[in-house]
């Protein structure tokens, strides 16, 4: 398995964190959408609250030194109609479930970056968080 689809694992076998993000975790698309995940959408083509992790440009981590050592970032994505109740739950959730932890195959830990809270995704018309975390591993 992949560092990400782990993440996914690790996230949808959490059962409370699946109770608010009803819409589901995606991690195989490049965005949310009503064509590439329509899990994510109700009877209505309404966005549930959803979760999409993205990757993003890994760099070597000398500290380490240790060949292939590297560090991925990732940014998860929390999505919902309205408001930012179900956003922030489960950013709360997901930071006390990956943060310092030891998800996937060859990950010596997953470290805390940033949050970004009540942002809008333009797009889907809908409110937008944000954690990002950056996995420190041997590629």
């Amino acid at each position: 398995m992949s560092i990400s689809d782990d993440l996914k694992t690790a996230m949808t076998n959490n059962s409370p964190l699946m109770a608010v993000l009803t819409g589901g975790v995606f991690n195989d698309v490049e965005e949310i959408s009503r064509q590439n995940t329509p899990g994510a959408f109700d009877a209505d083509k309404e966005i549930k609250s959803c979760a999409l992790i993205k990757f993003n440009t890994e760099i070597p981590f000398g500290a380490a030194k240790i060949a292939n050592a590297v560090q991925t970032p990732l940014t998860i994505y929390f999505y919902e109609r309205s408001g930012y109740v179900h956003i922030e739950s489960a950013m709360a959730m997901t930071f006390d479930l990956l943060n310092d932890s030891q998800i996937g195959t060859n990950v010596w830990r997953l470290e805390f970056d940033t949050a970004i809270y009540q942002m809008r995704d333009t797009a889907l018309d809908c409110p937008l968080g944000s954690l990002r975390f950056v996995a420190k591993r041997l590629r």
